[in-house]
């Protein structure tokens, strides 16, 4: 009887979380996007411009758009802007729903070494958060596993689809390490002395070193029973999963934020020839020097935030991306991986910096283009141009004001529905007070 009513209990929960909204089908046939301000970003803006995309990919994009392939569908937005969609990197969305819900927490696997943990496969495209966060203009993210040391490998997902598979734009992007503390800490229900801290922080390099050492060795093993032919070689699905940053084919996402963690796992990175970002990066602009000497991009976490020491001004956090921009180190802006709810906010953690220094230009690019380069998908988003996917939004302004409406956003070309709980919330209340004679 209680396993009976245990599993009826997850099925509601299971139903309560899942977005009502039918992802949109594939694009059918071209569509103009004519006589709005294009944004292309890696260029100057386009007046009055145009943009075509057919099957999901951008065709054409110039002030004129001429030779229409047969069965255009030609929609004029005069007024309107259209900017690439906003990627939130360092996320956890579809990954968690709600937090008090252990159930919808499929962002953290349990010990300490998980390489082989893949976010894509645990992604959850009906969850309510993606509606209300492409609303928007947040229309991929990076969706990361999260705890212990190492915690897995991370994926770019676009914000709409079926299934995890459709929804995949990327994966593996990288391999997520949590570098250790580097100091005592002094403060909370966790305080420990530096002797402590020390040896702690010694243990798990210690570990995290023998982990490389045994998986390069599997390397070395499975190239040479390859080339033999003859050899066969047992599996081990951690160790494959990390054959792709021993082969520098994709990076290790280091979170870290403190100045001796910064500077500690870039020395281990050389020392283990593997290709990094830092994810966290509070203190990144004090080593700027360094993470420029070994072009370590910055995944620039939270921006609105606190100080977190006593000394520090209180728009130490503000400041950080354009100290990153005027020392030259290659960087993004994100929400972080404490929440997935958050990365609605993408566009004014951008907006913040841009109010504290960065230039305008550079803001919305820290959330698009740069984005896009950190997480190895310039390619195909970040940015409107020729051959790269109809990923964009169309807005009545300046998408980093909060007043700004995001009208209709694509995905690969896909026009996707506009609704989401906040919106059906705030219809549903509206209705409420109009019925009590409140407002009109």
């Amino acid at each position: 009887m209680r396993t009976t009513i245990t599993t009826l209990l997850l099925a509601v929960i299971t139903v309560s979380i899942a977005s009502d909204q039918v992802p949109a089908p594939p694009q059918t046939h071209p569509i103009l996007l004519m006589n709005a301000t294009i944004h292309p970003v890696s260029a100057d803006e386009i007046h009055r411009g145009a943009i075509l995309f057919e099957k999901g990919i951008i065709t054409a994009i110039g002030r004129r758009v001429t030779n229409l392939p047969d069965n255009t569908e030609t929609i004029d937005l005069l007024g309107k802007h259209v900017y690439p969609g906003m990627i939130a990197a360092a996320s956890v969305i579809g990954l968690t729903e709600i937090g008090a819900v252990a159930v919808t927490r499929d962002f953290s696997e349990r010990g300490e070494v998980n390489p082989n943990v893949r976010a894509e496969v645990a992604y959850h495209p009906d969850s309510e958060i993606i509606p209300v966060t492409r609303s928007n203009g947040v229309l991929l993210a990076q969706s990361c596993p999260t705890g212990g040391l190492i915690s897995g490998t991370s994926a770019v997902m676009m914000l709409d689809g079926w299934t995890w598979e459709t929804s995949t734009l990327k994966a593996p992007a990288g391999l997520h390490i949590n570098w250790p503390n580097m100091g005592a800490v002094r403060s909370g229900y966790f305080r420990i002395t530096e002797e402590e801290a020390a040896k702690r922080r010694e243990e798990t390099l210690k570990k995290l070193d023998t982990i490389f050492e045994e998986a390069q060795r599997y390397l070395v093993a499975k190239e040479a029973a390859d080339q033999s032919g003859k050899i066969e070689l047992e599996t081990d699905l951690r160790w494959e999963a990390m054959l792709p940053v021993l082969r520098r084919e994709i990076p290790v996402f280091m979170h870290a934020s403190e100045v001796r963690q910064i500077e500690s796992s870039v020395e281990w990175a050389n020392r283990q020839n593997v290709k990094m970002v830092i994810v966290g990066g509070y203190d990144a602009w004090r080593v700027a020097d360094l993470l420029k000497k070994y072009e370590i991009p910055v995944i620039y976490e939270t921006v609105n935030s606190l100080p977190r020491r006593r000394w520090e001004d209180f728009d130490t956090p503000f400041t950080g991306p354009v100290k990153l921009y005027e020392a030259g180190v290659k960087y993004c802006i994100s929400m972080g991986t404490g929440g997935a709810s958050s990365h609605r906010n993408t566009p004014y953690e951008a907006s913040k910096a841009a109010s504290y220094g960065l230039p305008k230009d550079e803001a919305i690019k820290s959330v698009t283009l740069y984005a896009a380069e950190v997480l190895g998908i310039a390619d195909k988003a970040g940015s409107l141009e020729k051959g790269k996917d109809a990923t964009l939004m169309v807005t009545d302004g300046d998408p980093l004001e909060i007043t700004t409406q995001v009208a209709q956003v694509y995905i690969q070309g896909k026009k996707i529905d506009m609704s989401d709980r906040h919106k059906v919330l705030y219809d549903k209340y509206k209705e409420k007070y109009r019925q009590l004679g409140k407002i009109k």
